[in-house]
């Protein structure tokens, strides 16, 4: 069933992008201003902006009910947040229309210009295909979507498309699903595979992709490490069923911590042997690190307690009382004073601070440059 939704789905798409670059071709023909950047998203639910919506999964994987969205949007969209996201907020900043999920009926229906564009990522998404299988768009199936998008760009001419896609920032958000699966599930994956051959399986399915993107043309790159992922709300609540003890989950913290040291080496080399290749690297394992633990600093009265969900720390994925098991939900009076919205996901108001960080902000967080430039220098 999987595979013939996945055909399926892949085909619509090719039909309704078709149809757009018809109305495109003219635009793009009579332009003579500065080449526009475009903005290719991958990744998980930090950058999922409703292509689950639109897949057969289960609401565990899904955002599209209230009260996700309702800050901003006043009605969910199948982000895992109150509000925008980083991706959001880049597009934003960078004067792009806000990107559009890669969701076939999103652009028959709404015509905006995938030149700007398509944001593929999927909640629960992870780099191995295996992460949640059959109820998500894995990082490999994100990128056979943008291979499709690429060879319909061609339509606008060879010269034009190989500069948009040269010119395009590749953003991505991965991994984490990868390393929580494996305590959200009971996996027993780390009995086949020490920690360190785990961690190089994860990275290694991100660099390929990264590599194919280059091949296709594409040449700057931001990547964000994954998070503080012992530290959620959903892991406070873990190690207190599992061991009657508060904090954070030590070993899937360490896993985080595995994963962000050798990330950075692998695009360091990858710069070094990819002729134009550059990368934006966020260490947001370390920024939201500092923002948990000095709350105030950060305009945050509660950064270990989600807004929005139930149970120890509002730990339980509830948020919303539309999901398979629990229906019943708390949900805190001022977001505003929250880092978390939900278990696992941050608020509109830390998406914003990640976002400005990212777009032009301190270079021990942000390096080797920042997102802002690759938008400039065209």
């Amino acid at each position: 069933m999987g595979c013939l939704y996945s055909y399926v789905y892949a085909l619509a798409l090719l039909g309704s992008l078709t149809t757009a670059l018809h109305g495109l071709a003219h635009e793009t023909h009579h332009s003579h201003k500065k080449h526009k950047v475009a903005l290719f998203v991958f990744g998980d639910s930090l950058f999922d902006s409703g292509n689950n919506n639109y897949i057969n999964t289960t609401t565990n994987f899904q955002a599209n009910f209230p009260p996700y969205g309702e800050s901003y949007f006043k009605h969910p969209t199948g982000r895992g947040s109150n509000g925008r996201l980083m991706p959001d907020f880049i597009a934003q900043f960078a004067k792009l229309p806000l990107i559009p999920a890669l969701i076939p009926a999103y652009f028959r229906t709404d015509h905006r210009r995938f030149i700007n564009g398509v944001n593929f990522a999927s909640v629960g998404a992870g780099s191995l295909v295996e992460t949640f299988s059959g109820f998500v768009i894995d990082l490999k199936t994100q990128l056979g979507y943008f291979k499709k998008v690429a060879q319909e760009l061609k339509k606008l001419g060879d010269k034009e498309s190989k500069t948009l896609i040269s010119n395009a920032v590749y953003m991505f958000s991965i991994g984490n699903n990868d390393y929580t699966i494996i305590f959200s599930t009971n996996s027993s994956i780390l009995n086949s595979y020490t920690r360190q051959e785990y961690v190089e399986m994860v990275i290694g399915n991100l660099t390929n992709v990264i590599k194919d993107i280059y091949k296709e043309g594409g040449r700057k790159f931001v990547i964000l490490s994954v998070g503080p992922l012992g530290c959620t709300p959903f892991s406070r609540a873990l190690k207190l069923q599992q061991t009657n003890n508060s904090g954070c989950l030590e070993e899937l913290h360490n896993l985080a911590k595995m994963h962000n040291k050798a990330l950075p080496k692998k695009l360091s080399n990858l710069e070094k042997t990819l002729q134009g290749f550059k990368y934006s690297y966020l260490d947001f394992f370390t920024f939201a690190t500092n923002a948990i633990d000095n709350p105030s600093k950060y305009g945050f009265k509660e950064t270990k307690k989600a807004c929005c969900g139930s149970g120890p720390f509002r730990g339980l994925n509830s948020c919303g009382g539309k999901r398979e098991q629990l229906k019943e939900y708390e949900l805190c009076k001022d977001i505003g004073d929250y880092l978390f919205f939900d278990n696992g996901h941050p608020t509109e108001k830390f998406n914003l601070m990640c976002a400005k960080l990212l777009w032009n902000g301190d270079h021990n967080l942000v390096q080797p440059y920042n997102v802002k430039s690759f938008f400039e220098f065209v």
